[in-house]
């Protein structure tokens, strides 16, 4: 009767896999389509003598209207950029967009990966910059209406999990429950994800690898039956791709810890708003049902933070911060981030997350971290 039952289980998860290969399969095929529609309409228009015009979608993650006259973070464009071939600029664009775009058509057609940093270096004499290969696959991702995935162009891992949690990536099994609070890395390729199993309360997102090591040290998982994700810093695509993922399946609370700094409060944005360089894959990027958890401005009072462990805001923090508090998701969506920001501002102090370890080291697991959640101290 076991083995009967494996069989079954063995047979559905093959079901699945198939399904996923089939989809992602005419998801390739439709986007080479729209690879040769484009480069068709090109090459006509240049056989026939005519100067080709591309119009490129644009999209942003927030702007500063605080009245609702903006589509920021909606699938709707704010405007349309222009090339064409009567300028320098554009044509050199141009060059490097479509050198890309025959990089991404054989990737596709030969069904391999690659990265950016890989694609870059197939042409650096071309290219010169990294930031030049990222715009240019942003601009391909506008023009074909996908997401970078897509493309088959995928970005190097940083992100780590650990709790309680199990889940199939391809032919991997990524198994947390059995040691919950081992650190995993977050896989690649987010799409290949199933079969996602867990028994976790809530999920906690955690700017700094020290803090996730932290946790991991005093057996925070294990205690509290949760899920710790960092992206170690800015969270790559991979990483806020696979905590959309588990809030979309697991549907618990998802929290995040930040420095109290402008740099900890632009992450913490990162997760729940997007970002404006990927501002037009913000629908498949955000997750707009995380809590900020802390630090706050205001914790420095609330448990006794020593003013040795306060820094001043530089000249650069003050001007990020001061740019910040104009976004209109921080007026509209937002407001209570707003004001605590704003006391970073006027107390003119920041601290890290590490310094509320000055009672005990394990003050941030032990007591920090519970009374914020069981005490509902988030926003």
């Amino acid at each position: 009767m076991k083995l009967k039952l494996e069989e079954e289980d063995s047979g559905k998860m093959e079901g699945k896999r198939k399904k996923l290969e089939s989809k992602k399969s005419e998801n390739g095929i439709l986007l080479l389509d729209k690879i040769k529609v484009f480069t068709r309409s090109l090459l006509v228009n240049l056989t026939n003598r005519k100067s080709p015009i591309i119009l490129i979608d644009r999209f942003k993650n927030h702007c500063t209207l605080s009245d609702s006259n903006c589509f920021c973070g909606s699938d709707l464009p704010v405007g349309k950029e222009v090339l064409t071939l009567c300028k320098e600029t554009h044509v050199r664009r141009l060059d490097v967009m479509l050198r890309v775009l025959v990089i991404v058509q054989k990737l596709l057609q030969e069904n391999k990966h690659s990265s950016k940093r890989d694609i870059y270096y197939m042409h650096p004499s071309v290219f010169l910059d990294q930031s030049v290969v990222d715009h240019a696959i942003n601009d391909i991702c506008v023009l074909m209406q996908c997401s970078r995935h897509n493309l088959n162009v995928v970005s190097a891992g940083n992100g780590l999990v650990m709790g309680w949690i199990r889940f199939v990536e391809g032919k991997k099994i990524f198994d947390c429950i059995s040691s919950p609070d081992t650190a995993h890395p977050i896989p690649v390729y987010v799409e290949e994800i199933k079969d996602i199993v867990s028994a976790a309360r809530y999920i906690l997102v955690v700017e700094k690898e020290s803090v996730f090591q932290r946790l991991a040290n005093d057996q925070f998982c294990k205690s509290n039956h949760c899920i710790v994700i960092s992206g170690r810093g800015y969270p790559d695509i991979p990483t806020r791709r696979f905590l959309r993922l588990l809030v979309e399946n697991l549907h618990i609370p998802a929290y995040c810890l930040v420095d109290c700094d402008p740099y900890g409060f632009d992450i913490l944005t990162t997760y729940r708003f997007g970002s404006m360089q990927m501002a037009y894959d913000t629908k498949h990027l955000r997750v707009p049902e995380i809590h900020w958890l802390g630090a706050f401005p205001s914790d420095s009072e609330r448990y006794f933070v020593p003013k040795q462990c306060l820094l001043p805001l530089t000249a650069e923090d003050k001007r990020k911060i001061e740019a910040m508090l104009l976004r209109c998701y921080l007026q509209r969506e937002v407001p209570q981030w707003r004001l605590e920001l704003k006391m970073m501002l006027q107390k003119g102090v920041k601290f890290e997350i590490e310094a509320l370890s000055v009672h005990t080291l394990s003050f941030l697991t032990e007591s920090y971290i519970p009374s914020k959640i069981h005490g509902k101290v988030q926003i």
